[in-house]
């Protein structure tokens, strides 16, 4: 018996995962079910094989997610991985994006793309991550949600849903605040997202979505060395404390989906958004570094005004007698930055906003055009082809100018054409193989770009974008009702990899150093073991190399890179074997268990591999309890313990951190104890 369908987005398609050349997972969000904490993205991800998300325990940085090692370099946010959030993009067309606005009370799916389709989603897109919001439901639902556990952490929800006439909706709001495992970690979240679609008659839907997140003063406790890791995990680095290291955010973003069917084989979606979000952050930079005239100041504050557009057709038809879909699209996004810089002090007092350092506008404007075309063109054969062209250019107008800070103003082009190819063979009804190829490119995102490394004012403009090859070859086995292995092994080869060139003055500056490698194989089982039972479980292994031996920096400061790193050496922040997996029993009322296993090999913590962080492996158990109440409320009380072994381990890695504090320890056994009611 066939598992049944599921209806996704990520491919663009209107054909079940199952049947797409690609490696796809999707996972249902249930937080009350899984007793999550509703905090962390990477509690949802437990089972997808090819991701590895991290909480860093320093919610000033945001979670650390890589897809097959693309991402896994990235010191603070997300980095070369394609963000969206129904429908709507998270990640700004330099190619940074962010997790934090993900709310999962509203949440009904994750969606995670991996290997060459990617690419179809433009610039840096290593892999695509997708959060879709449920629907209305029927009968109106309320749930109003409490937990509290370890470290002074409370979390309060509400969640809404239901139908009015021709609008359903989800509006779902929350608020996270903890002390944080480590010292000087104090953070609070707030956290709103409501969606509402409306039914414009005639196969017409409008859908509206609100997103609003606020993180003010969220104090960050910084990476540690190995001896301070050695002496005491939790501690803080003394320099957070002395200039109070921390960063405030906020964003606010509505979008806009227009759906309309002209007939049964043509279909119309067209996408807008817009959002603003605004960041304020207190850096360790000395006071004596900031003397140097080119010097930006130990407080940055950019402010962003971000949108786009999306348009896109998709047309049914045959071809020889067989079926085939074809979707044209066109987007432009763009994102409108006033990046300014401040000292951290005001004479003697530290932590402060002081004088002006930098002030500028950074633009970003990415178009592109994209085709997508699946064809079955015999009983057991499809093929799905793919193109996209890329334009993205980068603008700086510099504001702040004087006798020793010249005029800084300049801007870049990048372009790309990245094709792809996908073909299936299907031997059987419960069986899948398939094989695909890509083309993916990533440009320097304003990160990279911020500083020069010959030490001159300006951008680098210099950089090159990276540019990929990829290839999969895969399996999809259906073994019984509702439970599926998947197999899947790959290759990316990478020209123009991006690594850090200099350290100086608490600012690092990047180059292209050459060719990287990226290959392994994955492994997922999911799905229903017997009645009640419930499993999901994912491996990777990954061997990430340099291809080219270069120089690279051993410590701060180093104006010009002198270490050797040797060809077919590890790239720092990727483990060579990571898994997860996850058991549960129970329904929909009564008792329900569960058991989480992770497991992280060691890695690399720089490019010369002076130190790295342990491999690992932790396991976490819940337990909950749902009391019927009525004929729509119910009383959900749950439990968890976290690290149940209480295990010292390394939960995230500063990539290449210039003063060696590579480290960001996990937390100790925590408890978490949750109660949820739904009317």
């Amino acid at each position: 018996m066939l598992l049944p369908a599921v209806q996704v987005n990520a491919s663009r398609l209107d054909i079940p995962p199952f049947d797409i050349p690609a490696a796809l997972s999707v996972v249902r969000v249930a937080p009350a079910e899984a007793g999550q904490a509703g905090v962390n993205l990477s509690e949802t991800l437990v089972g997808i094989p090819g991701i590895l998300a991290r909480d860093r325990q320093n919610y000033a940085q945001d979670e650390q997610i890589s897809i097959r090692g693309f991402g896994s370099r990235t010191t603070f946010g997300v980095r070369s991985i394609r963000i969206f959030m129904d429908g709507i993009p998270s990640t700004l067309p330099d190619g940074q994006g962010q997790v934090s606005q993900f709310n999962l009370d509203s949440a009904d799916r994750v969606e995670v793309l991996r290997g060459p389709f990617s690419v179809l989603y433009g610039n840096a897109a290593g892999g695509v991550i997708q959060l879709y919001s449920a629907d209305g439901t029927t009968t109106p639902q309320t749930t109003l949600g409490v937990s509290a556990g370890s470290y002074d952490s409370f979390r309060f929800m509400a969640n809404t849903r239901g139908i009015v006439g021709p609008v359903d909706y989800n509006i779902a709001a929350s608020e996270f605040l903890s002390g944080g495992y480590r010292d000087h970690s104090r953070v609070r979240r707030e956290s709103d997202n409501a969606k509402f679609g409306i039914d414009l008659g005639k196969q017409r839907k409008l859908t509206v979505v609100l997103n609003r997140i606020n993180q003010p003063d969220t104090q960050d406790p910084l990476g540690l060395t190995r001896a301070q890791v050695n002496e005491n995990p939790r501690q803080a680095t003394a320099v957070a404390a002395l200039y109070n290291t921390r960063k405030s955010a906020q964003q606010n973003q509505i979008g806009l989906v227009y759906e309309q069917a002209f007939s049964p084989a043509d279909q119309l979606r067209a996408m807008a958004y817009y959002g603003q979000r605004s960041i304020i952050q207190y850096l360790s930079i000395p006071t004596f570094v900031q003397k140097r005239p080119l010097q930006a100041g130990g407080v940055i504050s950019p402010a962003t005004n971000y949108g786009g557009a999306d348009l896109r057709w998709t047309h049914h038809g045959q071809l020889a007698g067989r079926n085939y879909e074809l979707v044209l699209g066109t987007s432009g996004d763009y994102q409108i930055q006033r990046r300014t810089g401040y000292e951290n002090f005001i004479g003697s007092t530290l932590g402060v906003k002081g004088a002006l350092r930098r002030n500028e506008h950074d633009n970003v404007n990415n178009v592109a055009e994209y085709a997508q075309f699946y064809w079955r063109f015999a009983d057991q054969w499809s093929v799905l082809l793919g193109l996209r062209h890329d334009q993205v250019r980068f603008s700086e107008h510099d504001f702040y100018i004087t006798s020793n800070n010249p005029n800084d103003s300049g801007h870049v082009n990048y372009s790309a054409t990245t094709p792809v190819l996908g073909l299936q063979y299907r031997p059987a009804d419960n069986l899948r193989l398939y094989a695909s190829y890509g083309r993916g490119f990533e440009t320097p995102s304003y990160n990279e770009l911020g500083y020069r490394s010959d030490g001159q004012a300006g951008l680098a403009f210099d950089l090159k974008p990276s540019r990929s090859r990829n290839y999969e070859a895969g399996l999809k086995w259906q073994l019984a009702h509702a439970l599926e292995l998947d197999a899947a092994a790959f290759r990316a080869d990478t020209s123009d990899e991006l690594a850090v060139a200099t350290n100086v003055n608490g600012r690092s500056t990047y180059r292209n150093v050459g060719s990287t490698r990226r290959q392994g194989v994955e492994l997922s089982l999911s799905g229903e073991l017997a009645p009640d039972w419930r499993l999901s479980a994912g491996y990777t292994h990954l061997k990430a190399r340099f291809r080219n031996s270069f120089l690279a920096c051993a410590g701060s400061p180093c104006p010009v890179p002198s270490t050797p790193v040797a060809a077919n050496s590890r790239i720092p922040g990727v483990p060579e074997n990571y898994g997860s997996l996850r058991v549960e029993h129970g329904n929909g009322s009564g008792w329900r268990e569960g058991i989480t296993v992770v497991g992280v090999g060691s890695v690399a913590a720089n490019d010369i591999h002076t130190d790295q962080a342990a491999g690992y492996g932790l396991i976490d158990a819940d337990v909950g309890y749902t009391f019927v109440l009525g004929a729509t409320t119910t009383l959900d009380l749950s439990a968890r313990v976290n690290n149940l072994a209480d295990r010292r381990y390394i939960g995230s890695v500063i990539v290449n951190d210039g003063n060696g504090r590579f480290f960001e320890p996990g937390p100790d056994r925590s408890y978490m104890l949750g109660a949820r009611l739904t009317f």
